[in-house]
């Protein structure tokens, strides 16, 4: 229950702001910057942690690539994927010795224009074997995927991703149907579920996934495996696969230190850090900015405040003579301090959801609101106006009456 005289002191705590509702509004536009840019970076950065382990998790169930890296060749260091040493045996070889692994499946990939009839479309054709489907956690939605034998014969059989079904066949049932890649027949046997957008923001749904020896020969000409996708046996046992995998292509390749590998292991969890470093970064340039914000929010409370003690000085005269006492006029302005703190706060946490909607609406980005954000906003704002607005209230509670009664 809030006393009669708490009542009185917000009365005129309210009653001196309004006076002069413009100062007011600019003296709390630190804090409103401040709170807006508190509230919008958080619900900003869990909606990107969120989105990046959405994404991470559409890659497949304790997933792991091996990419060529870089090669040392006549004494000189080619960059990462300058040549791939990787070959179908190292596939092979994974599959039968590498006890922490449930499936494996080459991978390579090239770029072409996919024609059916008068309607054509240039997406990524992606190579791969049987278990490329089980390593993404990529299901079927109509037909079926292409069978080992399929791959072996290299056979001109596909399986479209969403988003080129629609734009080849539209309303039709592409299931059965002939398309050609690079002026070659290819006869659609499935059509992927739609899987959505990478963490790099690519359309996963924009490919065609033909038998792995097909693109290999007849749709690029190589030798070489583009990269090998690998599902450990259950997530504890990402690490042990990696090390696996890592200690077994050593061997192959015949590599004695591990500065000379000529490939690269990615896990999940490797790019989820990668991600949320990247979020962090972000995270702290606008934690930045909102700092800033309410140090000069609270900057300009305390010069507002100064201000308003020389103001009233006679109106403090005044109220001692009449009984008055020093924490009671020290109580009024630090009141007066927090509710312009906490005004400024509640207008920014309006602004900070305003700008996730705007964000969210305009750019695409994903949005997650924290309640305790918004809490944590408004107490800091209020903690602000506590310690900005001490010194002018314990200055105003130490006037002398007398002389504040003859001040003009």
């Amino acid at each position: 229950m809030i006393s009669k005289k708490a009542t009185n002191i917000l009365k005129v705590a309210f009653r001196a702001l309004s006076r002069n509702k413009l100062r007011s509004l600019l003296t709390a536009l630190g804090i409103i910057i401040g709170v807006a840019c508190v509230v919008a970076v958080v619900g900003i950065g869990e909606g990107a942690r969120i989105q990046s382990e959405d994404r991470l998790k559409s890659l497949g169930t304790n997933f792991l690539m091996v990419l060529p890296g870089s090669v040392t060749s006549g004494g000189a260091r080619a960059g990462f994927g300058a040549s791939s040493k990787l070959s179908e045996d190292d596939v092979e070889a994974i599959r039968r010795e590498v006890s922490t692994v449930s499936y494996v499946s080459a991978s390579i990939r090239t770029v072409a224009q996919v024609i059916y009839g008068n309607q054509n479309w240039s997406t990524s054709i992606q190579g791969a074997q049987v278990d490329w489907p089980l390593v993404r956690s990529w299901n079927v939605e109509k037909g079926m995927f292409f069978t080992e034998q399929d791959d072996k014969a290299a056979a001109k059989v596909c399986v479209l991703g969403q988003t080129v079904a629609t734009n080849l066949f539209e309303d039709e049932d592409p299931i059965g149907k002939t398309i050609r890649i690079k002026n070659l027949p290819f006869r659609v046997v499935g059509v992927l579920e739609s899987k959505g957008g990478s963490m790099m923001g690519q359309d996963q749904d924009d490919l065609v996934v033909a038998p792995y020896e097909t693109v290999q020969k007849k749709l690029i000409g190589t030798t070489a495996v583009g990269m090998i996708l690998v599902s450990a046996a259950t997530n504890d046992l990402v690490d042990a696969a990696q090390n696996e995998i890592t200690a077994l292509l050593r061997q192959r390749h015949r590599i004695t230190k591990p500065s000379d590998d000529d490939f690269i292991i990615r896990s999940q969890t490797e790019m989820l850090e990668q991600a949320a470093a990247q979020n962090r970064t972000m995270s702290a340039l606008l934690w930045s900015i909102a700092g800033v914000s309410l140090l000069v929010g609270g900057i300009g409370i305390m010069n507002i405040m100064l201000v308003s003690v020389t103001e009233r000085t006679r109106e403090i005269g005044v109220r001692m003579a009449i009984g008055a006492k020093g924490r009671d006029i020290q109580a009024q302005f630090l009141v007066e301090a927090v509710a312009l703190a906490v005004t400024g706060g509640a207008i920014g946490v309006g602004v900070g959801l305003g700008i996730q909607r705007l964000v969210a609406r305009l750019a695409g980005w994903p949005v997650a609101t924290q309640p305790q954000a918004i809490l944590m906003a408004v107490a800091f704002s209020a903690l602000v106006g506590v310690g900005f607005g001490f010194y002018p209230a314990l200055k105003a509670s130490r006037l002398d009456p007398i002389e504040a009664l003859r001040y003009e």
